[in-house]
């Protein structure tokens, strides 16, 4: 079937993975979109890193972006987990996933994922209009109207939003959504050389610390790539954290994760700067994604904790799901319905499997701490089957969407 003639234009609120992404399918189908981003101009430096499972490496194959060379991405192999002693207690390889989906493990900055993304689309001509924070978002009679705080209008035959887990478009154009749920951990993470440089490495190394949870990767260049989960199980255990100035934030990280195994404190004693601080959440199951002629995709949808490391993955999936019921359906509104229901069942699956494995990482207590180093090998082989078939998803572009 061929698409409507009506969807020309599309407004995409939200510049960052999905945006992009959503931008250069439609651009693939004929569709001219226009992105739309609130901050006042391209961040050039933003975020933590990210490790993009095949699922969505295989997305970025269909856009003929590179992971690693357009976007400077590590290939990893694997996950050793550590306990608070140091000592291995389960391991998770990756090294037959190229072979098995098509596309490697790969570690990644995010802003240079979204550089590269923003840059193909600029390439390719899409338009993307910084400064433009989402005021309301009304319908007409063939399109969407969507008014934004700067006092500029925007008319599409439809509204993509796209603008992560605090999503503008929901609040306004979905007032009765639930809100973001906090997970009960901080995070933070980033970038640091050490003075005694580590052996570069294709595996993670996550360690269960005595305070606090604790990852990183040694990147072939010599910088260690880290973040840290610490737990603040309520809204005033969160906000003392946000509220800290950067030299308590620095001494708090220490401080969690002083007693951990080396070289957790040697990373965070050379963190220069202010370390970035991110509650852990995620989001509730949305009655709809979709009203009309605007839709919700990513994390404006559906906001998986970073636990289960499929962020990025599943925006990009999302972008060219969507993109297909566009090319595939008569209307946008048929559109949205059939994206919402090839999409649904699997994202809220791998949102449930987050939070199970963000319960896993700070049990309370020597028997549970026992009882997790004892047991994780099991858990692992147990999650073994789930985590395949999250990686194995792949996108028949060239296929009708069903």
């Amino acid at each position: 079937m061929q698409r409507s003639d009506r969807a020309e234009r599309a407004a995409i609120v939200g510049g960052g993975i999905a945006g992009m992404a959503a931008a250069l399918f439609l651009r693939r189908i004929g569709v001219q979109p226009v992105v739309y981003e609130a901050r006042p101009a391209a961040d050039p430096d933003g975020g933590a890193w990210l490790n993009l499972a095949p699922n969505g490496g295989n997305v970025l194959r269909l856009l003929g972006i590179d992971p690693i060379a357009a976007a400077g991405g590590v290939r990893t192999r694997g996950i050793d987990f550590r306990n608070a002693a140091g000592r291995v207690v389960g391991a998770v390889d990756w090294g037959a996933d190229e072979a098995r989906y098509g596309a490697a493990n790969v570690a990644l900055k995010r802003d240079r994922l979204h550089r590269a993304l923003r840059d193909e689309a600029l390439r390719q001509g899409v338009a993307i209009e910084f400064g433009k924070r989402l005021l309301g978002v009304e319908s007409e009679a063939d399109g969407v109207v969507a008014r934004f705080a700067d006092g500029g209008v925007a008319r599409a035959d439809l509204l993509l939003g796209c603008d992560g887990i605090g999503s503008a478009v929901r609040r306004v154009a979905f007032p009765a959504a639930p809100a973001p749920s906090y997970r009960g951990m901080v995070g933070s993470g980033g970038f640091v050389r050490l003075p005694a440089p580590l052996p570069p490495s294709d595996r993670m190394r996550m360690v269960f610390g005595r305070d606090a949870f604790f990852g990183s990767l040694a990147a072939p260049d010599g910088e260690v790539w880290w973040f840290s989960n610490v737990p603040a199980p309520d809204a005033a255990g969160r906000d003392a954290w946000l509220a800290l100035t950067p030299a308590e934030r620095r001494a708090a990280l220490l401080e969690r994760h002083a007693g951990d195994p080396e070289p957790v404190p040697a990373i965070l004693r050379a963190v220069e700067g202010t370390p970035p601080l991110w509650p852990t959440s995620d989001l509730p199951t949305l009655p709809a994604w979709h009203a009309g002629r605007v839709c919700l995709l990513g994390d404006a949808a559906h906001a998986a904790s970073p636990h289960a490391g499929q962020g990025a993955s599943l925006a990009l999936e999302d972008a060219a799901v969507l993109a297909r019921c566009l090319r595939d359906r008569p209307t946008p509104e048929a559109a949205f319905a059939a994206f919402e229901r090839l999409r649904r069942g699997r994202v809220e699956r791998i949102v449930a499997m987050a939070r199970r494995t963000g319960n896993q990482k700070l049990p309370d207590g020597r028997a549970a701490t026992w009882l997790r180093d004892h047991s994780l090998p099991l858990f692992l082989r147990m999650g073994a089957r789930s985590a395949a078939e999250v990686a194995a998803y792949t996108v028949d572009w060239e296929a009708p969407a069903a």
